[in-house]
């Protein structure tokens, strides 16, 4: 029995990871990485329109290099990636030019995710790009990102692109079969998973390959809850399946289906709590907590008991409990400058207006 989406499959985000696209030894898989553009491209002659999230720069800076381990300071690694990202870059150039089509590069930051504007820009550069029938290849900004504002993983990148770009479908391409039920004698994969519990993610676990990748199935669990509330459905798979997009394109029950949440957030407070990095905390009363998660209520300021970061008016703040339990993120109206100045607490009584605050508890 095929498995069915819900909806037409006509634009659909494949993320590949380091260990698809490099050997043990730091060089080029080549023989997938052409099956995986070659598949690209067919899919795109049947009309669907692909976005490619890549990593692999790191890793083939490495191994054209040839070094073994990673370094551990970031301009040593930002170095790395420069080189890798061009030799990756080299090789989809060419293999889509093989398959009479093209690709271009697109270097995000958490930045370009951080502010609204950038984010629209870059949501408008992926649809001019897409309408011109170029294959956008996306990878972290290795070369500038510095902690503060680094995904951590491509897993995290690649959910963030297929929200912004209103996907229908990401597909995260791995060196596993799927989720494993390691629960099961068996450990065999989950086919269709309907909801992320804590049950789910107490079987995930990192990753060990810290020289190929950051993340692993933890990470993978994260991104994917970012993509379901934006009501886009995610499958992750092997990479080296035989036609896996093909076959997961056309309802073959291949690798862990994740069905997309029914309720979906609207797009600003997708935005807000998924695509930026909070810039500080505030800690709320008991009161102030209580009618929050009431839903439809802005924070206000007398519920504020204290706070931390270095934020300004309009960032995005994480709302936490006496007991450090985050409840809600939003978009602060005071800086913590100003929060410092107020006395008595008489100033704008919405700390947080309830259009700008999205719960925790989802």
């Amino acid at each position: 029995m095929l498995r069915k989406f819900p909806r037409p499959i006509k634009r659909v985000v494949v993320k590949v990871g380091s260990s698809v696209i490099a050997t043990y030894k730091l060089k080029p898989r080549t023989a997938h990485l052409r099956s995986i553009v070659g598949q690209i491209c067919e899919a795109m002659r049947n009309d669907v329109e692909v976005i490619l999230v890549s990593s692999g720069a790191i890793v083939l800076g490495l191994g054209e290099l040839g070094l073994r381990t990673r370094p551990s300071d970031l301009a040593s690694l930002q170095a790395i990636a420069a080189i890798g990202q061009t030799i990756l870059m080299r090789i989809y150039t060419d293999f889509f030019k093989k398959n009479k089509s093209k690709c271009g590069q697109v270097l995000l930051t958490w930045d370009d995710f951080d502010n609204r504007v950038r984010y629209t820009n870059a949501s408008n550069t992926f649809q001019a790009m897409l309408e011109k029938g170029i294959v956008p290849i996306v990878n972290e900004n290795d070369t500038i990102s510095t902690e503060e504002i680094k995904f951590g993983d491509n897993d995290k990148l690649s959910a963030l692109v297929a929200s912004s770009v209103r996907a229908d479908l990401l597909l995260i391409l791995s060196d596993v079969e799927g989720l494993y039920d390691t629960s099961s004698a068996d450990k065999k994969i989950f086919e269709e998973v309907k909801e992320i519990t804590q049950e789910i993610e107490e079987v995930a676990s990192g990753t060990t390959k810290k020289i190929m990748s950051r993340g692993g199935m933890t990470a993978k669990l994260a991104a994917i809850k970012i993509a379901t509330h934006a009501q886009v459905p995610c499958v992750i798979a092997h990479g080296e399946a035989k036609n896996v997009l093909a076959r997961v394109l056309n309802g073959e029950r291949v690798g862990t289906f994740f069905m997309e949440k029914e309720e979906k957030l609207l797009a600003r407070k997708h935005w807000i709590f998924f695509g930026v990095k909070p810039k500080g905390i505030l800690f709320v009363d008991e009161g102030a907590k209580n009618a929050l998660l009431k839903g439809g209520r802005s924070l206000l300021l007398p519920g504020v008991v204290s706070w931390e970061g270095h934020f300004k008016k309009n960032d995005v703040v994480i709302v936490k409990d006496a007991r450090h339990q985050e409840i809600a993120r939003g978009i602060s109206n005071y800086s913590i400058s100003d929060l410092h100045q107020i006395e008595e607490k008489k100033g704008k009584p919405e700390v947080i207006h309830c259009d700008d605050l999205v719960l925790s508890e989802r």
